[in-house]
């Protein structure tokens, strides 16, 4: 069964598209931390982080620094964390979270944007890519 990343990379589950190549999609979290966080998948669906290829493992690590610079440009923070928790979705993914402070950065507290503000977040990080 497709996990709902691959549904989104597929098109068939839409999403606030950010960047794509021939191997990751980057999206907004539907459900974010902060404004602006950010999710980097492989479009090949592996279960676990340390079960990628290494091409591909050092692949995700390079895309998603290039991805956390263009947000960090495009959402003021103080800077970028990122999270590989990978419990609640079972495809790999990187969470590049805008943080002000420590708080931002727990997956218990989330903040609400309107479709608006998705789409012009995407657009701004897009813009810096």
């Amino acid at each position: 069964m497709s996990s709902i990343f691959t549904k989104i990379i597929s098109g068939e589950i839409p999403s606030y598209k950010i960047a794509e190549n021939d191997d990751f999609f980057v999206f907004l979290d539907i459900n974010p931390n902060a404004k602006g966080h950010t999710l980097v998948v492989p479009k090949k669906e592996v279960n676990k982080l340390f079960d990628l290829e290494d091409d591909l493992y050092i692949s995700l690590m390079s895309y998603s620094k290039k991805i956390a610079i263009a947000l960090e440009k495009a959402v003021p923070c103080k800077r970028v964390g990122m999270a590989v928790v990978g419990l609640e979705v079972p495809h790999v993914h990187v969470h590049l979270i805008p943080l002000q402070a420590m708080e931002d950065f727990q997956f218990n507290k989330k903040v609400k944007l309107e479709p608006e503000e998705f789409i012009a977040i995407a657009k701004a990080i897009s813009a810096n890519l």
